[in-house]
């Protein structure tokens, strides 16, 4: 079970972090992710990394502003996010998956969301 926190309410240009934890198990074995989904709109894939944190991978809308990260002996992963727009507001869920090249379409473990609300 992925467990996501730190989300809230920042204004524009702001900054906050995301954790995901594991409630049971570990997470060093998964490939993780985060994507998030505003209302109306698809779930939409934002960062993934591998078990062995060698690289990352981000779309263009986020690219420079995210960084994923994780920290295996903590059992955690974060989202780093800087310089927030009102287009990032949206629910951000944790993802999880034995294999990296499976993150952004089809992960096979989600958490349940944490809200970024980014206004003024």
């Amino acid at each position: 079970h992925l467990v996501e926190s730190g989300g809230g309410l920042v204004q524009p240009g702001g900054s906050l972090r995301l954790s995901c934890t594991a409630s049971e198990g570990t997470l060093s074995t998964y490939a993780l992710g985060w994507f998030r989904q505003a209302p109306g709109k698809e779930r939409e894939f934002v960062a993934g990394i591998p078990q062995n944190g060698a690289r990352t991978y981000y779309p263009d809308s986020v690219k420079g502003r995210f960084t994923i990260s994780r920290d295996n002996a903590k059992n955690t992963a974060y989202l780093q996010m800087n310089s927030l727009r009102v287009e990032d507001t949206a629910a951000y869920y944790c993802a999880a998956h034995r294999s990296i090249l499976q993150i952004p379409t089809t992960p096979s473990y989600w958490g349940q969301g944490t809200q970024v609300t980014v206004s003024s």
